[in-house]
C-alpha cells in the first residue's frame, strides 16, 4: 500500500463496535445479530450484507413518533464489515451494558437489532413547547452509535442538587433516569437558541450524563407557543 495512505486503513476489529477515525462507525456483522440503522447511513461494506428499509419491528413502533415521518431505519444483517456515517458528523459509539440512553432522533446513527427500544414522549415539557418532545430511548445489553455536529461533550450531572441546563437544539442524549424540566429565560432570550419566541432550556438533574453537541439542530425541536 501506498505509504501515506497505509494510515487509513481500518484496524483489527476489537469489538461489535468501533470508531474508524472521528467519523465513522465500525460494526462487525454477524449471522443473527442484525443492526437497525439510518437509511443511508452505508457508506461501504466488506463481506455479505443486505438491507431492508423500514422493517415490519420499525414501523410497528414508528408509528408513534410525534411528526408522523418514522424513524427512518433500515434492518443490517449478514457477515462481514459494515461502515456507517452521516454527512461527516463525528460519531460517538457506546456499549450500554445494561443501562439505558434517550437519543434525539437526529442524532441516532444505529444500534443493536436485539436492545429494546421505542419511542416516547418526554414528561414535563408539553406546557412549555405545544405537544412536547418525543425521543427513542434504548436499553440493554448492546451496542449504540449516535452523532454529533462537531466534537460533543458529556456533563456527568453527579447526582447533586445543581441542575444543568442545555439548549434543546443542541441536546443529541441523556440517561433516561435523570429527571427533566423546561425553563424560560426571558433575560437570555438573545444569548440562547435560535428558534422564534422565547428562551428556554431543558434543565436536567439526578445521576446520570447529557451529551451536547456544538451546534444547534435547525429543526428547532422545541418551540415556546404564546
Amino acid at each position: 500500500m501506498n505509504q501515506p495512505l497505509a494510515g487509513y486503513a481500518p484496524a483489527p476489529v476489537t469489538a461489535r463496535m468501533e470508531n474508524h477515525g472521528n467519523h465513522m462507525a465500525k460494526i462487525a456483522m454477524q449471522t443473527g445479530n442484525d443492526l437497525l440503522a439510518r437509511v443511508g447511513s452505508m457508506v461501504a461494506y466488506e463481506g455479505f450484507v443486505q438491507y431492508e428499509p423500514n422493517p415490519p419491528a420499525v414501523r410497528q413502533i414508528a408509528k408513534d413518533w410525534l411528526t408522523g415521518e418514522g424513524a427512518p431505519l433500515m434492518k443490517c444483517s449478514g457477515d462481514g464489515l459494515l461502515y456507517l456515517a452521516d454527512y461527516g458528523a463525528n460519531v460517538v459509539v457506546i456499549n450500554l451494558n445494561g443501562d439505558g440512553i434517550s437519543v434525539n432522533a437526529t442524532n441516532l446513527l444505529a444500534f443493536d437489532a436485539h436492545l429494546t427500544w421505542g419511542v416516547e414522549r418526554v414528561k414535563g415539557l408539553a406546557k412549555f413547547a405545544g405537544q412536547g418532545l418525543w425521543n427513542t430511548k434504548i436499553s440493554g445489553q448492546g451496542w449504540v452509535a449516535l452523532t454529533s455536529r462537531g466534537k460533543p461533550i458529556v456533563v456527568d450531572c453527579g447526582g447533586g442538587e445543581d441542575e444543568t441546563y442545555v439548549d434543546p437544539d443542541a441536546l443529541v442524549a441523556w440517561s433516561p433516569n435523570l429527571k427533566v424540566k423546561g425553563k424560560r429565560s426571558f433575560r437570555a432570550q438573545s444569548l440562547i437558541g435560535r428558534g422564534s419566541g422565547e428562551a428556554y432550556q431543558m434543565a436536567f438533574s439526578g445521576q446520570g450524563i447529557v451529551v451536547v453537541q456544538p451546534s444547534e439542530d435547525s429543526t428547532d425541536r422545541l418551540r415556546v407557543r404564546g
